[in-house]
């Protein structure tokens, strides 16, 4: 069966089943911290789908990377993707949830790189801008990147709108150049 497959099935269940215990914004939060461990720690991935490591190993190492409060949920859940050997899609699994919460929240990711610090209220209106567009709750995050000079990045969804002063300057930059 396929790895896309599995993991959507595994992570809409327990999604339904958190649903209905109203735990979902907690494991949202556990699942968040699972799939932000497999990037930060390379190596664990290849230690879960080892064979030779115990499954209460195992258990241990994944509910650490859920963090040291996760749901009672989250724990049950784990033992349960490794009672059933998918211990491999574990990544995957978590990764599923929380694109399927977001869908279930309408629940947006935007993102503001600036070249320098922005103030609470110009941030609350670019919140507000994307809000608006996408009639959804914005999860949003700010950057500072000093290379893009001045004026700012912003991006949600598959929605990119550079107003950076670097592409301003590369633009120009190309043009001078034909």
């Amino acid at each position: 069966m396929d790895i896309g497959v599995i993991s959507t099935r595994y992570a809409r269940a327990l999604l339904r089943t958190a649903t209905d215990a109203k735990l979902e914004d907690q494991v949202y939060h556990d699942m968040m911290t699972v799939a932000q461990s497999y990037i930060e720690v390379p190596q664990l991935r290849h230690t879960i789908a080892g064979p030779m490591l115990p499954k209460e190993k195992k258990q241990a190492l994944l509910e650490a990377a859920a963090g040291e409060k996760a749901a009672e949920l989250t724990r049950s859940f784990i033992s349960l993707v490794l009672k059933e050997d998918r211990e491999t899609v574990m990544q995957f699994i978590a990764n599923s949830y929380v694109t399927l919460y977001r869908k279930q929240k309408n629940l947006i990711r935007g993102k503001l790189t600036t070249a320098a610090r922005v103030s609470a209220q110009t941030e609350q209106k670019m919140r507000h801008l994307v809000e608006k567009n996408t009639q959804g709750t914005v999860e949003f995050e700010t950057e500072i990147d000093p290379d893009i000079i001045g004026g700012f990045i912003l991006e949600y969804d598959t929605y990119r709108m550079d107003a950076s002063v670097k592409t301003k300057l590369n633009s120009i930059l190309i043009q001078l150049s034909k």
